[in-house]
């Protein structure tokens, strides 16, 4: 993403882009090291790059970030692609939870919390998808039981949570209210993952990778102090994360990698490649889906600049990154061959992490719904679900099949 930088926009990205070279010896290099050993110089490099103001360039001054806006994370975004050098390790804390907790969270939270998060001394974890609750969110079944002294028991499984295994706190959705609808009553919590309960599980990724994990909470004690926001309120409180999740993507992704410059290098590096139509016209898609996402992150930071909140428009950012990015692994894959798979290439993790990533901050076919119904004023799907309390929903999905294997017959 371009920007028309003014003055003042200029001259700080001449400050991140000097202190980047500066310090660019301090990065971590991963070739060789263990996942322990890469999670521990990726600490240390937040660390620094939290010292330095570039780490929660948006967050609050008295909160331990910048004050600074949208356009100055782009910056601080565009010079780390730049300078060749790691990002942030807990990019869920700080991108998405973070904003959730200064949002929603009490000044105790707060206080306590977003500090050792900015610096990676505590690395947090998003609990929210669930074994039957991934693209339907508000049908999570975890149940937080509140208690006489004010603390709550929480019970259930989460599954796809990524830095589970080594994070130190995860803010989680859970339902604390059964007899109303879906949507209603849910609270979000922040939990301890070292609590007595708490049983993390790693999944491996296609590329090998233990990121992802699914976890388990076995009568887990929380105190009263772990709502996060109101209780019954947890839907809006999820939204703000969501909403984040999605911008970080979509605002992100020259951070990620996803540059038209960067594959188009890569596959003009072959001859007959350069020559190909059929290459050309499929690199040239995939370049002008990122511009649509430059020009449309330009509208989200005019808007954020203004002090508006971005709306569901924002998933649309999503969908067109990961899907342009996905065709240019598949078409990196196509011209350079097995070459491009091989462990030690830099395009190998890339075409491996991807499809999963279509999944993350909702399916695809969710946000197209959401864009579908809140940006383009098309008519709703028809919902079986709405006005109807939860702890009855499935006998109102056992009446509605057989009412329409009824009418089949008849």
């Amino acid at each position: 993403m371009d920007l028309n930088d003014s003055p003042e926009q200029a001259q700080y990205r001449a400050k991140v882009r000097s202190w980047l070279q500066e310090h660019r010896s301090e990065a971590p290099v991963f070739s060789g090291q263990d996942e322990q050993e890469s999670i521990a110089a990726r600490r240390e490099w937040q660390g620094t790059l939290a010292e330095a103001g570039l780490a929660g360039v948006t967050w609050p001054v008295e909160l331990g970030g910048q004050g600074l806006g949208a356009v100055e994370q782009v910056i601080v975004n565009q010079e780390i692609a730049r300078a060749g050098v790691p990002g942030i390790l807990d990019v869920i804390g700080v991108g998405m939870l973070g904003p959730t907790l200064i949002a929603h969270g009490t000044d105790e939270q707060k206080h306590r919390y977003l500090g050792p998060m900015l610096h990676a001394d505590e690395v947090w974890c998003q609990l929210f998808s669930e074994p039957a609750a991934g693209s339907d969110l508000a049908a999570v079944q975890a149940r937080a039981v509140l208690q006489e002294d004010g603390g709550w028991r929480l019970s259930g499984q989460k599954v796809w949570t990524t830095n589970a295994h080594f994070a130190s706190f995860g803010l989680l959705l859970a339902r604390t209210d059964p007899s109303v609808p879906k949507h209603k009553g849910l609270t979000m919590f922040i939990v301890p993952m070292d609590g007595e309960g708490v049983t993390v599980r790693p999944l491996r990724k296609l590329s090998g990778e233990p990121d992802f994990n699914e976890v388990f909470f076995d009568d887990v004690a929380l105190d009263a102090d772990a709502v996060c926001g109101p209780v019954g309120g947890g839907w809006g409180t999820a939204m703000t994360t969501l909403m984040f999740e999605r911008l970080t993507i979509g605002l992100g992704s020259e951070a990620m990698g996803y540059r038209a410059e960067r594959f188009a290098q890569a596959i003009a590096a072959d001859a007959h490649a350069r020559r190909d139509p059929e290459v050309r016209r499929r690199l040239g898609e995939v370049s002008l889906e990122l511009l649509a996402v430059k020009f449309s992150g330009y509208r989200t930071l005019s808007a954020l600049q203004q002090g508006q909140i971005p709306g569901p428009e924002s998933g649309l950012a999503k969908i067109t990154t990961v899907r342009a990015a996905i065709e240019a692994g598949d078409l990196i894959a196509d011209v350079l061959g097995p070459e491009a798979l091989e462990a030690d290439s830099e395009w190998s993790h890339m075409i491996s992490y991807l499809p999963g990533l279509k999944s993350a901050g909702g399916t695809e076919e969710i946000l197209r719904n959401t864009i579908g119904e809140r940006v383009l004023g098309l008519p709703p799907e028809p919902r079986l679900d709405k006005g109807i309390a939860f702890s009855e929903l499935r006998a109102a999905e056992r009446a509605a099949v057989a009412a329409a294997k009824s009418g089949s017959r008849s």
